[in-house]
């Protein structure tokens, strides 16, 4: 997928030729995504006229992990800027991986999709107080009642964003910390001193509520860290200026540079998940509720914005108010291996694909993604011995291959990839049994599935 021509900002995206007074509705290309046939469910509202309120049509997809009673909050997928960014949340909520993290906290899977066009100010829906946080909340509310699970209004959210989503999500910070477990801010964050250059662009208020929720800065190092010219050079001081104001005062907010990108979204999920992961065991309550742990502090490290090592809060020399926070030995370590290289180290192989089946030649089973490194590819066994991968070849031109490919903006590409596979005619004259093993993005081998046998 091609990025959207945009113009970077102050880690926000922002479209020229914006005529923000405008209402859009509009179907095409937002017409066409995956059906939303239980556990997924989704909303969709048309664009508004009233002031205050959003001009762009949007829907809601929820992923609910089946044999959930109570959920315990909702992980949001917010994607970009740009009708390219906006068309790829359509498939946001179907990511394995993602659903990997939300299924271990019992939380749903939510993916957002404005149906934005080209040339349109993306800052009518990436900027939250412009009517896409009253929308999102509503959704939260027509979702839970459409899914049989009203708690899905009030539990607690982890936010993901990516460029504009980026801004989005951390003003959600700005505006609900109480509700915000964690947020990660991918290549974009809102302001928090007004840009007189961008007057139309409003800063946000930084609250003390606010400072107590766990964000992570994740620009790409060609975003003007390592190279200080192009469109994406302004995302780094944006980041910069975002980080200073938070940390300065307190904040629990690390800043983690991907040595490999520009803008791009990367191998960022193999450290932003197990971060969120490490966030939400923290501060999500055992049962549905309204109010969220604290974060503990005790176990912090502490490391350079952009440098390489951290180390436990004791043992920085330095200003801490300048340095990046990180929760704990764990998630350090995993950031200074991020940074180099982002080859997140994983010891632990994929859960074993299950329920196997088989109906006239063609093999399908499932199977949920490795929490650490997602899934690359499955094996599928004829009689003991290797007979394919599914897929034969994996397109991912952002970074590791995965199974459901990615696009730009961190979502499984359109059509979805099935786990299904053909049996070769060849082998209907013989008897066989049939084995699936599946593969992480680190090459680790899950055991093998359930078998089944051709007749």
């Amino acid at each position: 997928m091609i990025p959207p021509t945009l113009s970077s900002l102050y880690g926000t995206v922002v479209l020229i030729f914006a005529m923000s007074t405008t209402v859009f509705a509009q179907n095409s290309p937002y017409d066409i995504f995956p059906t939303a046939d239980p556990p997924y469910y989704r909303v969709r509202y048309e664009a508004s006229t009233q002031p205050g309120e959003l001009i762009f049509p949007v829907n809601y997809t929820v992923w609910i992990p089946q044999d959930v009673k109570t959920l315990r909050g909702v992980v949001v997928h917010q994607h970009g800027c740009g009708e390219g960014s906006c068309k790829s949340g359509l498939t946001g909520a179907y990511d394995l991986h993602w659903q990997a993290l939300a299924k271990k906290h019992n939380c749903a899977l939510l993916a957002p999709s404005y149906e934005q066009p080209q040339g349109a100010d993306c800052q009518m829906w990436c900027d939250p107080r412009n009517g896409s946080d009253s929308a999102f909340q509503q959704c939260l509310g027509d979702l839970g009642r459409k899914s049989g699970h009203p708690e899905l209004a009030t539990v607690p959210w982890a936010l993901w964003g990516h460029s504009g989503g980026g801004h989005w999500a951390g003003g959600m910070v700005l505006l609900h910390p109480a509700r915000v477990a964690a947020a990660w801010l991918r290549s974009g964050v809102p302001l928090l001193e007004q840009n007189p250059e961008r007057p139309e662009i409003k800063a946000h208020t930084l609250s003390d509520a606010a400072l107590k929720v766990p964000v992570m800065c994740n620009p790409g190092t060609k975003e003007g860290v390592t190279v200080k010219d192009g469109r994406f050079a302004k995302v780094w001081p944006a980041n910069e200026a975002f980080f200073s104001g938070v940390r300065g005062r307190g904040g629990l907010i690390g800043v983690a540079v991907d040595p490999l990108t520009a803008h791009e979204c990367g191998n960022q999920r193999y450290f932003a998940i197990p971060w969120l992961d490490a966030c939400l065991s923290v501060r999500l309550l055992n049962l549905n509720g309204k109010t969220l742990k604290a974060m503990p502090t005790d176990d912090g490290w502490l490391a350079m914005p952009t440098g390489f090592e951290a180390v436990p809060a004791a043992k920085f020399h330095g200003d801490p108010m300048k340095a990046a926070w990180l929760p704990g030995e764990a998630v350090a370590r995993s950031w200074m291996q991020y940074v180099k290289d982002t080859a997140v180290t994983d010891t632990t192989p994929p859960p074993a694909p299950s329920n196997l089946r088989r109906s006239g030649n063609k093999l399908s089973w499932d199977a949920s993604a490795d929490l650490e490194s997602g899934l690359a590819r499955f094996i599928i066994e004829r009689d003991g011995d290797f007979l394919a991968n599914v897929p034969e070849h994996s397109n991912n031109p952002f970074g590791r291959p995965i199974f459901q490919n990615l696009q730009y903006s961190d979502t499984p590409t359109q059509p979805l990839v099935q786990m299904l596979f053909t049996v070769p005619q060849s082998d209907s004259v013989n008897k066989h049994t049939y084995r699936v093993i599946a593969v992480n993005t680190v090459g680790l081998k899950s055991k093998s599935g359930t078998a089944v046998t051709q007749e």
